[in-house]
């Protein structure tokens, strides 16, 4: 859009922006915050979107709506990046990519008291306790309490318990101590000294270095075991098996990375997930997927900035080294960008574009659980994005030719609608005017029979018609729908014998579909479907025309006889088999006789 075409005010605020890094907020004529974005140069990023116009729809409606700007300069673009994550957080603008898991994650918290409390929450305030976490599945965190709190007596109560208070005697014992779930440090039973000792283990242990404790559990189990005190050894081997499964939670990568974030990213036209994933010690110790909603076209680049962002905001992370598998469209100058070809950091990414792709197909499976027509339309969306439809193609019909050794040529319809068989509406068509084996010339037929009827019967046309063959067939197709006038209301496509290559009217050059798409299984069961209806059909015209004949060949008998003879038995074979009798309770004694005779006139007798 011109910039003419925007206000006065506007124009002057967009021609004296400073070129310095910082974050522009634009509002609608109502004074809504309808955009939020970052920008390496204010300047120049902020004129690009009034200086032309725009490929993405979406971007030129943004423009168009834009009645006001404001800006904030900041330092550096990693200072630009959070402090649009933050207001995007805050004003929820309608054309900004939409983060759609937003959420808060729990800690386990150890408090900075003289004898410090140990439990979970929300909230992580600057006030010199240690958090461990955050954690991204609620239970892990809860299992991970439970287990510090089942290994060692740490106190629960909620008192602010000083050495002055403990020395007061102000302290009285609960129940917790006469259930041996604390050690009574509030009357002062255990030092600060020893039960700090507890702390420590504790500390390691949400630091996830369990392999020292695990190797003491160990040796004290089997010396308990050796004394036959199997009660007690139990007790240590089931603190043993809970650090085992905390531990489990970690995966070992390797063993010569230490300290990495992670970033994999699984794109799925407007829906997009970002997996992170926090390796340290050679172990995979946390992991999340983020889901991005586009709604400007954002690339993968400035995602991955928008996922870095969100990561650090709500994580408290601080990146160092970070493997992606392209640059994130975002400067941070204290960060080392690892796009890796090869090895163990390569394998790292790969799991981590793996967990994003799972989490998008649960996704899917869940909403499709809940709601079984949300898979069907989103097949259909799938398929008119890949064949360039302009309409969801609800209904689909495929064409086969089936044509053996050049006899008996007919031609399958199937119908598919909401990508599922409509198998009422199947056709088969025997070829009437082609002479000879000829595919193009038959495919040209069957299209012209199928839509000059439903045209003049005034019968639904389908969005899309499937040619089961190449560049030759679908030129035939083309020619036939040109003739009727069809050309522009139905869509064309041939599905050559690679059943990926997929080809377009006036372009030689096929598009190849991913082989794991959901639009190759539909076009995979039309072909099948279109295949196994029309060599039944045919199979079947072949038996009968093999029939007739054996009996068009008997001197004596009539099409009436033919006719009583097949309806009664079905078919040559089961004819043959009959002995003069059967048969002459159908036709008579005579006619019995004469066919009885003729089929079994080369049968050779064996004395």
């Amino acid at each position: 859009m011109a910039m003419h075409k925007k206000s006065a005010s506007l124009a002057e605020k967009i021609s004296i922006l400073p070129s310095t890094p910082g974050v522009y907020m634009y509002r609608d004529a109502e004074g809504t915050v309808i955009y939020v974005g970052k920008a390496k140069n204010l300047k120049r990023r902020v004129s690009s979107y009034f200086n032309r116009t725009h490929d993405s729809l979406r971007t030129n409606l943004l423009v168009r709506a834009i009645a006001d700007m404001e800006y904030i300069v900041v330092p550096t673009e990693q200072d630009a990046l959070n402090l649009e994550a933050s207001m995007i957080k805050e004003y929820q603008p309608r054309y900004n990519v939409l983060l759609k898991d937003d959420k808060s994650y729990p800690w386990i918290v150890v408090t900075n008291e003289t004898y410090p409390k140990v439990f979970m929450t929300r909230q992580h305030i600057k006030d010199g306790s240690r958090y461990y976490g955050p954690y991204t599945d609620v239970g892990s965190a809860r299992a991970t309490l439970d287990l510090v709190r089942r290994l060692y007596s740490i106190r629960s109560c909620r008192q602010p318990m000083t050495l002055a208070w403990v020395k007061a005697g102000k302290g009285r014992l609960c129940l917790d101590y006469h259930l041996k779930r604390c050690k009574g440090c509030c009357t002062g039973l255990i030092s600060a000294e020893d039960y700090n000792k507890d702390i420590d283990k504790v500390r390691a242990i949400l630091r996830g270095e369990t392999g020292e404790l695990l190797a003491y559990l160990r040796s004290e189990m089997e010396a308990l075991s050796m004394e036959m005190r199997f009660e007690e050894a139990q007790e240590l081997k089931e603190q043993y098996d809970l650090i085992r499964r905390y531990q489990a939670k970690s995966v070992i990568v390797s063993q010569t990375i230490e300290d990495i974030d992670v970033f994999g990213i699984d794109d799925e036209d407007s829906e997009v997930y970002i997996n992170y994933m926090h390796v340290r010690r050679g172990a995979v110790v946390k992991s999340v997927t983020l889901e991005y909603k586009r709604r400007l076209d954002e690339s993968r680049a400035q995602l991955l900035g928008y996922a870095m962002a969100e990561i650090a905001r709500s994580l408290g992370v601080v990146y160092d080294e970070v493997i992606v598998a392209e640059e994130p469209d975002v400067e941070m100058p204290d960060v080392k960008f690892i796009i890796p070809q090869r090895g163990d950091k390569a394998k790292l990414l790969e799991v981590s574009e793996k967990n994003a792709r799972q989490h998008r197909i649960d996704r899917i499976k869940t909403m499709e659980k809940r709601n079984p027509e949300t898979r069907t339309e989103r097949i259909l969306q799938r398929m008119q994005a890949d064949f360039r439809l302009s309409q969801l193609p609800r209904h689909i019909e495929c064409f086969d030719n089936s044509n053996i050794q050049g006899t008996n040529p007919v031609a399958s319809c199937v119908v598919f609608k909401d990508a599922k068989p409509s198998k009422k509406d199947y056709r088969h068509f025997n070829i009437k005017t082609v002479v000879g084996p000829d595919d193009f010339a038959s495919m040209k037929e069957v299209l012209t029979r199928r839509y000059s009827r439903l045209v003049a019967e005034e019968k639904e046309l389908p969005q899309l018609i499937v040619v089961d063959g190449g560049k030759g067939q679908l030129s035939a197709a083309v020619e036939a729908l040109d003739e009727m006038g069809l050309r522009g209301v139905i869509a064309v496509v041939g599905i050559a014998k690679r059943l990926e290559e997929i080809y377009f009217p006036g372009d030689s050059i096929p598009l190849y579909i991913d082989k794991n798409s959901e639009t190759l299984r539909v076009v995979q069961h039309l072909r099948d479907e279109a295949h196994r209806f029309g060599i039944t059909h045919h199979r079947n015209r072949r038996s009968k025309s093999q029939a007739v004949s054996a009996l068009d060949s008997i001197k004596g008998v009539g099409e009436k006889t033919r006719t009583a003879l097949l309806t009664h038995f079905k078919s040559v074979k089961r004819l043959r088999e009959a002995d003069v009798d059967t048969i002459a309770d159908v036709v008579g004694p005579a006619k019995a006789s004469i066919v009885f005779n003729a089929l079994h006139a080369d049968d050779s007798t064996v004395d």
